[in-house]
């Protein structure tokens, strides 16, 4: 059962990798449609949505790797 809960805290990671890159790259779409600034926000975008979703990755990774080596060490 440990196996299938780990596995979509993994898949869930994946998700917010793609809607926080997606989301940003989106963002600056529509606001370079706004401001008439074409790559100018999409590239902000996508740099921003790339910083989110590492960041994010992070979090949820290091508790997955604390749970995995306490049982390790048990």
């Amino acid at each position: 059962m440990h196996r299938w809960h780990t596995a979509m805290k993994l898949i869930g990671v994946g998700w917010y990798i793609a809607l926080s890159i997606a989301g940003g790259t989106l963002g600056g779409l529509w606001l370079d449609n706004k401001l008439d600034t074409k790559p100018v926000f999409i590239i902000s975008g996508l740099f921003i949505g790339m910083i989110v979703a590492f960041y994010g990755v992070y979090r949820m990774i290091i508790p997955l790797m604390k749970n995995n080596t306490d049982k390790e060490n048990s």
